[in-house]
């Protein structure tokens, strides 16, 4: 294991420093956006930029990496990604900014795509999960420090746009430096759509409706917890939280969905994170530890169940569709993605911004009900095969 961890190590100080990067602009496009006066409907149409950007990425990714390899691929993307962060504070416009964010979002569906094949490539099945599991903790370690680089300096300043892209220009030199021999290059691949309608109408449905909830979340938090006026750090301490709580519970949660029915855990988590929007859209000026405990646990619960829909889809067309499952399962997510944040922004221009929290709870009123159908329709739980907590390739924060 340990030599495994060699093999992959500068892939693995590569994702971190490119999560800080990713995880600092996720929070300073929407907070930047807020600032300068942007309205509630143009940055949810930000937010959502950046799932078409991912959504088109997803299908371009394998192509370009079949063509070029893993390591000049990611040097492409690093760089486009790069020059598209420098250009945010030199056009300080809706429609730049909404193409620069569809251009990231294009751009970070590839690095995501070489950092994950590369190390489920070199881990094999029997090293996998745990090496998933390194992975996990080297992306949301990364967030949360890309998060802190919000404190150091004013939020108009252009040396935060300066800061995200010398993080993700820096994530270049371990991967160009490496001298491990790259993974095979991948074959083609396609989705699973209809069999996974077929199969698993919880787990369908469940991809769309956390797109809707999840892309919203994080694409609108930011601006959301901005105009509270909580005082200085409060949305990098907000986002810390959030991103902490979904570091933290999956593994628990993924122990958790490996003893009992998958789609009752789903259930369960759809109506913990339900009760937790609830009390999110209850406080309208909570103070800042009840807003840093409700954002933990809101990170935890919506980060959790999205592993544990695609372990359910696994069960149900086998483990040899794991990885068409999993793309299929991104390709829905970045749907209700796209929709989620510009419909919000929308509502929230007539009805408060608390009303991100309403629409969430009742997205995930809608899952309880989906998995109450299913479990009724389909009985008792069959095929139970072991869990591997792996996030998807669409940032959570």
């Amino acid at each position: 294991m340990s030599k495994l961890i060699l093999a992959v190590l500068p892939v693995l100080i590569a994702v971190f420093i490119m999560i800080m990067g990713n995880g600092l602009l996720n929070t300073l496009i929407p907070y930047r956006a807020t600032v300068e006066g942007f309205s509630p409907t143009t940055v949810g149409m930000i937010g959502s930029a950046y799932f078409i950007g991912m959504l088109a990425g997803t299908w371009t990714a394998a192509p370009i990496v079949r063509r070029v390899g893993h390591i000049r691929a990611f040097a492409a993307y690093s760089a486009v990604v790069s020059v598209a962060v420098l250009a945010f504070p030199l056009a300080i416009s809706p429609l730049p900014w909404v193409l620069l964010r569809a251009l990231v979002g294009f751009c970070f569906a590839g690095l995501y795509a070489v950092v994950e094949g590369w190390i489920s490539a070199k881990a094999g099945a029997s090293h996998r999960g745990r090496m998933l599991g390194i992975y996990n903790i080297a992306n949301f370690t990364g967030s949360m420090a890309g998060q802190q680089t919000l404190r150091l300096f004013e939020a108009k300043s252009f040396a935060l746009f300066s800061a995200a892209a010398s993080f993700l220009t820096l994530a270049l030199v371990p991967m160009a430096m490496t001298r491990a021999e790259p993974p095979p290059i991948p074959a083609k691949g396609k989705l699973v759509i209809r069999e996974l309608f077929r199969a698993s109408l919880i787990s369908f449905a469940t991809a769309i409706l956390l797109g809707l909830a999840n892309g919203t979340f994080w694409s609108i938090i930011p601006a959301y917890v901005q105009r509270l006026n909580l005082g200085p750090g409060t949305v990098a301490s907000f986002m810390t939280a959030a991103i902490l709580g979904s570091a933290l519970i999956p593994w628990p949660i993924g122990r958790l969905s490996d003893k009992f029915d998958r789609r009752l855990v789903i259930g369960g988590l759809s109506a913990a994170i339900m009760i937790t929007e609830i009390a999110l859209w209850y406080f309208a000026k909570p103070s800042p530890a009840l807003l840093y405990t409700l954002g933990f646990f809101a990170g935890a619960f919506i980060t959790a169940i999205y592993p544990v829909a695609v372990s359910l889809s696994v069960d149900r067309l086998g483990p040899d569709k794991a990885v068409p499952v999993s793309s299929t399962t991104l390709f829905l997510y970045c749907i209700g993605a796209i929709i989620g944040p510009a419909f919000v922004a929308s509502l929230m221009t007539h009805y408060g911004d608390r009303i991100l929290f309403a629409h969430n709870a009742v997205i995930h009123l809608m899952m309880i009900g989906f998995v109450a159908w299913g479990v009724w329709r389909e009985g008792p739980a069959e095929n139970h095969v072991k869990m591997t907590v792996e996030p998807p390739e669409a940032p959570l924060n």
